[in-house]
């Protein structure tokens, strides 16, 4: 029932050569800091990440596309990242566009065991109409497109049905855990985490602080220990702002 390791090292340690994984975080907000250093530092290459964005170009999953690790990115918004453009349009990256709340319903549907759910979300574009590049050719022409997806009327509404998504590893970052693996997020680091945490099928959990098993208030646990298989207190966290807006004195 113990699920410390000793850092983001030893828990990373087994992830392979083109592993899907689920990262947590929105911007750069709750992002799983120190298991991104840590494969970036191992040098573990064609991997598939799913992820809300992919950080900046110098931080987040942003460090691990400079150092051309990932093959391909399933996320929702992709908009601060100059190297990410450059990859795409290049041919050098595959991407998977994906509306915001149905990237989160996908992720929750894998961690339910609902393979498949109708949503309105896409429908009359080109998420549910197919023809969306993904990966384009070095010319400029396009590689490979998205596929039209099966659509249905429910009700006399249109719906697009989406295929839920689950991952061979999740990384999230939580504020608190036990060493049974029971997670507990804070603030709005409380966004993709516990989604990514459920649909992993190996999670690994960096936090702030670890406890002794029934340290933790019942109701404040937002993710159970029974989807977390590993667990480690992070390091030298620098929750870096993406944007910064102050407002200027009168």
């Amino acid at each position: 029932m113990d699920k410390v390791y000793s850092n983001a090292e030893a828990a990373c340690a087994d992830i392979p050569a083109g592993a899907k994984i689920l990262a947590g975080g929105f911007g750069l907000c709750g992002i799983p800091e120190n298991c991104i250093a840590a494969i970036r530092k191992a040098g573990i290459r064609d991997l598939w990440f799913v992820s809300n964005n992919c950080g900046v170009d110098d931080w987040g999953l942003g460090i691990l596309l400079g150092n051309k690790q990932i093959r391909k990115m399933t996320s929702s918004y992709v908009g601060e990242n100059k190297e990410f453009e450059r990859q795409f349009l290049s041919g050098e990256l595959e991407v998977e566009l994906v509306p915001q709340g149905t990237l989160a319903e996908r992720l929750r549907a894998g961690g339910a065991g609902i393979p498949a759910f109708f949503t309105p979300a896409g429908v009359g574009t080109q998420i549910a109409d197919g023809g969306l590049p993904m990966v384009y050719n070095p010319d400029g022409t396009i590689k490979k497109a998205s596929e039209r997806k099966e659509t249905r009327v429910f009700n006399d509404r249109e719906y697009v049905l989406e295929e839920a998504i689950t991952g061979d590893f999740a990384i999230v970052k939580a504020w608190k855990a036990d060493r049974h693996g029971n997670l507990v997020f804070r603030a709005s680091s409380r966004n993709f985490n516990p989604l990514c945490a459920s649909a992993g099928r190996i999670t690994i959990a960096e936090v702030e602080e670890i406890v002794e098993p029934g340290q933790l208030e019942p109701n404040d646990v937002h993710t159970p220990g029974v989807f977390v298989q590993r667990v480690f207190k992070g390091t030298n966290y620098q929750k870096r702002i993406e944007r910064r807006t102050v407002r200027k004195g009168a």
